[in-house]
């Protein structure tokens, strides 16, 4: 037994997301889109314990993700809600909006028919000038990952290694379309 388990403290040291089986959480995070990229960190759970995440690289962690414990069990991650913008447009319209907004690097949840980014004012301006019907509300953010990673646009997978794995580079779907 570590020192950190011995002062009653959670210790984890892997990352990856849920399968189907997983046994129940030995407890929940909710963490925004920012918080969800980690190394190591010290969390707060709902139950009030201490959890100190101490992993070997960063990841980027998804809404059901899990946090595995040093000693065994499971912490399942939460997308908490954030203020967000909803782009809102018809077929066409809607593509124009989106590639402007990656044309900025900005991270953007596709849903159907419209599009969710953090708020900026400036953004929103010019989407709205573009033709979007721009609403604010109150979600948890799951923007598309880039084209050689999940969840940020810097290439980071769940500790897969591409020369270990030569379908590393294939993206694994763990969210629901």
């Amino acid at each position: 037994m570590n020192l950190m388990q011995e002062i009653g403290r959670l210790v984890a040291h892997a990352a990856r997301p849920a399968e189907p089986g997983d046994p129940a959480p030995a407890g929940e995070v909710e963490l925004g889109y920012e918080a969800r990229y980690l190394r190591r960190r010290s969390l707060d759970l709902a139950d009030g314990r201490s959890l100190l995440v101490d992993l070997p690289e960063p990841v980027s962690l998804r809404d059901g993700d899990r946090l595995v414990l040093a000693g065994g069990g499971q912490i399942a991650v939460r997308a908490a809600p954030e203020p967000l913008a909803e782009i809102a447009a018809e077929g066409a319209r809607l593509a124009r909006l989106a590639w402007h907004v990656g044309n900025r690097h900005t991270p953007a949840q596709v849903l159907e028919g419209r599009l969710r980014v953090q708020r900026d004012h400036v953004l929103e301006d010019m989407l709205a000038r573009l033709g979007a019907a721009v609403v604010h509300v109150e979600a948890p953010f799951e923007p598309e990952g880039g084209a050689y990673g999940h969840g940020r646009t810097h290439g980071h997978s769940h500790s897969h290694d591409p020369h270990a794995n030569p379908n590393a580079h294939i993206p694994h779907r763990h969210d629901p379309v």
